[in-house]
This record gives structure tokens, C-alpha cells and sequence, in this order.
């Protein structure tokens, strides 16, 4: 038998040898999870924490699928109402309801004299063509003046008077703030109008250019004089309250600043966008 190294105990180099594989076989072992379910017991992590229901981002995930789904059906509907014409909407519907009918029937833009769509910029929204829904100038103008009177855009009385409710609660003006930009982004601004002039209320019961055209004045949308475009839209504010075929000082009044604007309007350019 060959000698053994000094210090070295009989048999210590075969211990040592097993001891040493023992050890690079542990080493290069995986994880096993056995050993991650004793180490998660130590450190409170593991599958108890990985199932722990956490109430803040449950919450957080709802939210942004309820936002994502009111934005896809404010699109949807939005798009519907470039090809659709409107048979009601739910003030129109209330309304006939409280008075057992409306008079209302839809009518083309191209039908309609174009000094009625001139008109009612002028009376409504000056700065039609040149806002994407909101008028900030008119904005910090009502403001300044401690009013929201004139600030309301042709774009944003559509959106509310189609799809919304009357009515000055903070949610409807969330939702009118969040359709407008939609609006137009989708809509033409010819759309905007003719969509505006058939579902605006123009006396009791009276919506639509169509049915006012005939209620006041016995003649077709198309045959509508400046004067007769410009009262109507100067009733507009308040149609329960004042009439345009027996106009009182202040329709009198109105309607030939009204008549005057549509003018200034056709003149320099600011129908651009809704005339054909």
C-alpha cells in the first residue's frame, strides 16, 4: 500500500472526495420549491403575497376599462351621426310627451337658404370655422364679464341637444366637454350645422328649420328671406318666450345686428366651412 500524505487520516481522501461531489451536486441543483415554500415562510413573500387582493389597482384597472368603454361608444355613436339622421332626442322626446306631440321633420341642409346657416353663426358662434368646439376667446370673454352667456358654441348646443340632457349639472357639462372634441374631429362643420338647424327648439313643441319655417312664416326652409333667417336665430336663446313672426323691440333690435353679421360673414370668408 502506497503511503498516505502526513496528516491525512486512513481513508480521509475517498470522505473528502464524496464530500467534495456531494457539495457541486447541491450547488448545481435548481431551486426546488420546497426550498421557495421554506424561504417564503421566513420571509412572508411567496404565494400568500402573490394572492393578496390589492383594492387599488383593482380599482384602477375597472376605471380605465369603464373610460375605455364610454370612449368606444362615444366613437361608435359619434360615427353613427355623421350618416344618421336623428328621429328624436331625449328633450324632443319629454317635450312630446309633456305636450302629446312635437312638430319636427328633418330636412337637408342643401334645402335650406344658406343665409339661415349664416344666420345662426352670427347669432350663435361667430368664430364657427375658426375653433375645433371651443371658443376660448368667447370663454375668457364670459369670464371676464362673470358669465357663461355666449360661450356655448354651435358645436357644443349640438352635442347637448342630440346626445345629452338640458340642465347645468357638472355631468352634463363633463360629458358635453368630453362629445365636442369628437364631434369635430368626425363631423364636418356643414354636418355640425345641419344637425344644429334640425334639432334646435324654435317655440313649444316647434324643432327643427323645417317646422319653424312653416310655423312662422307659411314658406319652405329654402325660400327663407334674410330677415326671416335672422329672426329665427334671434329667438333661438329663448324660444318659449319670444316669437319671430311677431317680433317684440328686442327681436327687432337683434335681428338686424343678426342680419348685418351674416353678411359680414359671407363677406370675409367665415362660412367657408359649411357652405357647399
Amino acid at each position: 500500500m502506497a503511503d498516505q500524505p502526513s496528516g491525512v487520516a486512513p481513508g480521509g481522501g475517498r470522505i473528502a472526495g464524496r464530500l467534495s461531489r456531494a457539495v457541486h451536486k447541491a450547488s448545481s441543483k435548481p431551486y426546488s420549491h420546497s426550498m421557495s415554500k421554506r424561504g417564503n415562510k421566513k420571509t412572508g413573500k411567496g404565494r400568500r403575497a402573490r394572492g393578496h387582493f390589492d383594492l387599488g389597482r383593482w380599482f384602477r384597472r375597472w376605471v380605465l376599462r369603464a373610460i375605455s368603454v364610454v370612449f368606444l361608444i362615444a366613437v361608435f355613436v359619434t360615427v353613427m351621426g355623421t350618416f344618421i339622421n336623428p328621429p328624436t332626442t331625449a328633450y324632443m322626446f319629454a317635450e312630446g310627451r309633456r305636450l302629446a306631440g312635437v312638430k319636427y321633420d328633418w330636412i337637408s341642409i342643401d334645402n335650406v337658404a344658406p343665409v339661415m346657416a349664416r344666420s345662426v353663426v352670427a347669432a350663435e358662434d361667430a368664430n364657427f370655422c375658426g375653433h375645433w368646439g371651443f371658443d376660448l376667446v368667447a370663454i375668457r370673454a364670459a369670464i371676464d364679464a362673470g358669465s357663461n352667456r355666449g360661450a356655448s358654441t354651435i358645436s357644443q348646443q349640438t352635442v347637448k341637444n342630440l346626445y345629452l340632457w338640458h340642465g347645468r349639472s357638472w355631468t352634463r357639462k363633463a360629458l358635453e366637454a368630453f362629445m365636442t372634441p369628437l364631434v369635430e374631429a368626425i363631423w364636418t362643420k356643414r354636418r355640425i350645422v345641419e344637425v344644429y338647424l334640425n334639432i334646435a327648439e324654435f317655440d313649444e313643441g316647434v324643432f327643427g328649420v323645417k317646422a319653424a319655417a312653416q310655423h312662422y312664416f307659411g314658406v319652405v326652409p329654402a325660400d327663407l328671406s334674410a330677415t326671416q333667417a335672422a329672426r329665427l336665430a334671434a329667438i333661438l336663446p329663448s324660444p318659449k318666450t319670444r316669437s319671430a313672426s311677431k317680433p317684440g323691440e328686442y327681436v327687432r333690435k337683434r335681428s338686424r345686428q343678426i342680419r348685418s353679421g351674416a353678411a359680414t360673414i359671407r363677406a370675409d370668408g367665415r362660412d367657408d366651412c359649411f357652405e357647399s
